[in-house]
């Protein structure tokens, strides 16, 4: 099948509300790596991060059903329940912890706990980036890393958030100032890495 022969993601939703499990596992296949990147920025932490993921679309699929996507984005979606489950990751994981083993696209994903010197440092350097964030305001907070780290154009930031195309631009724009401008943190150390030039976290269980 080639590349423009594959089915979009709308159709790929409507599959899997239908009880289509590979549907679903190809959503999964699609946009778990860019969901795993996205959090693992937020949290600065490949476990959390992958924990997260799977609460992510272990969400996803149980509300298969009940969203639909006229003209939307399921990507955008996802990146809303991301954020949602990043805000209330405790609770989160420790509801839906004995649920993922059932979930049809995680079954048989590989372990990302491997080449664990390479992601200490990963994590060491986003969680110089993840303390910048943290001094932003979670509204910021979130339209930043939405901007920064995610595939959506800012029309579909605007539209998951709420706001008006021209807001979203023009808070952007303030918000690339202030970085630019706060060129040390509080204590003096060393100046801490663009959030939006933080390094890219590998693919899920890509070799290193």
């Amino acid at each position: 099948m080639t590349t423009d022969q594959r089915p979009d993601d709308e159709t790929l939703w409507r599959r899997a509300a239908e009880g289509d499990d590979d549907a679903f596992a190809e959503i999964y296949r699609r946009h778990a790596d860019r969901i795993h990147g996205y959090l693992f920025r937020r949290c600065a932490s490949w476990a959390q991060a992958q924990d997260l993921t799977s609460v992510v679309f272990l969400e996803a699929w149980r509300r298969r059903r009940e969203v639909s996507f006229d003209g939307g984005s399921v990507a955008g979606w996802l990146y809303g329940v991301a954020g949602n489950v990043l805000r209330s990751s405790d609770r989160s994981l420790r509801r839906y912890q004995g649920a993922l083993r059932r979930l049809p696209a995680l079954r048989d994903e590989p372990d990302v706990a491997d080449d664990v010197a390479h992601r200490v440092d990963d994590e060491a350097r986003m969680a110089v980036v993840a303390r910048a964030l943290e001094r932003l305001p979670a509204d910021d907070r979130e339209l930043l890393s939405l901007s920064a780290w995610s595939d959506l154009s800012l029309t579909e930031i605007a539209a998951l958030l709420d706001l008006p195309l021209g807001t979203v631009k023009s808070r952007l724009s303030r918000l690339r100032a202030r970085l630019r401008d706060d060129a040390l943190p509080p204590d003096g150390a060393t100046p801490a890495p663009s959030a939006t030039s933080a390094p890219p976290p590998r693919p899920l269980g890509a070799p290193r």
